[in-house]
């Protein structure tokens, strides 16, 4: 009977185990179904390969993101590298993949158009920025303006990297901060109605993380998982829509160096 009844319970605790659902939080730098169109295809990838089942955690702003990961409530994360900092001292997140080929750059854009072709130009003038705690389009771009160009902004948050570029398009802001893969990702005929005035220097990019809560296990087959998508032609097709161009392993040391910048003079918590 003490058999039986040790065989049932372990029979329990592994159905339980492959019943669990892992959430995913993605950083919203684009809207709601172009996240999914983009994330889905490898979520349902994760699932056919691992075993474990995924489901995306929507967070309707970056600020929404920020405080869902600052309260542990995503077990997997997608994240820009100064929330990856917060959520390792904060919850013990944990760095596991990210794009080993390129670094992350904020880009500050003005209409093609525009008659502003220098930094001191904007002194005064109104910039769109999706958050005020977006790393790239954000927080290093206002880093270099006070410390390099020690120049004065009016800052307006509009919530996406999309609605920064049509801010700019529609003259609603002088210029607006964003980055590359962003960028790349809008309407040709956006892109071509925009230039880009300033690149700031590149940090580590964002990196897919764990919560420690996450079965070690668990974890291990998602690192394994990604890497062999990123192997093959398809995969790798994939992982650029995120945007990857070649995923490999990330560790806290590739973003620690973000401190030094003293960016939490511009967070807002």
């Amino acid at each position: 009977m003490l058999l039986l009844s040790a065989l049932s319970s372990l029979s329990w605790v592994n159905l339980q185990a492959q019943d669990t659902t892992y959430t995913i939080g993605i950083v919203p730098q684009f809207e709601a179904k172009k996240l999914r169109g983009i994330w889905q295809p490898i979520i349902n990838y994760l699932e056919q390969e691992t075993g474990h089942q995924f489901r995306i955690e929507g967070s309707p702003s970056i600020p929404d993101f920020e405080n869902q990961f600052l309260r542990g409530e995503f077990d997997f994360t997608y994240m820009n590298p100064l929330h990856m900092i917060s959520a390792y001292e904060n919850n013990s997140y944990a760095p596991l993949l990210r794009d080993i080929d390129k670094l992350l750059h904020g880009v500050l854009v003005v209409k093609a158009d525009s008659s502003i072709t220098k930094i001191a130009q904007l002194d005064g003038s109104i910039v769109a920025f999706p958050s005020p705690n977006a790393l790239g389009a954000s927080l290093l771009i206002r880093q270099e303006l006070e410390d390099n160009y020690a120049i004065r902004i009016y800052p307006r948050y509009v919530k996406t990297h999309d609605s920064v570029y049509l801010n700019v398009l529609l003259g609603e802001a002088a210029a607006g901060g964003g980055v590359e893969k962003t960028l790349n990702r809008q309407p040709a005929q956006y892109q071509q109605a925009l230039r880009i005035i300033h690149t700031t220097q590149g940090v580590a990019p964002h990196p897919i993380a764990a919560h420690p809560r996450v079965p070690a296990e668990v974890v291990e087959s998602v690192k394994a998982a990604l890497l062999k998508l990123g192997s093959n032609a398809e995969g790798k097709a994939l992982l650029a829509k995120i945007p990857i161009s070649r995923i490999g392993p990330a560790t806290i040391q590739d973003y620690l160096p973000l401190k030094q910048l003293q960016l939490d003079r511009f967070y807002v918590r």
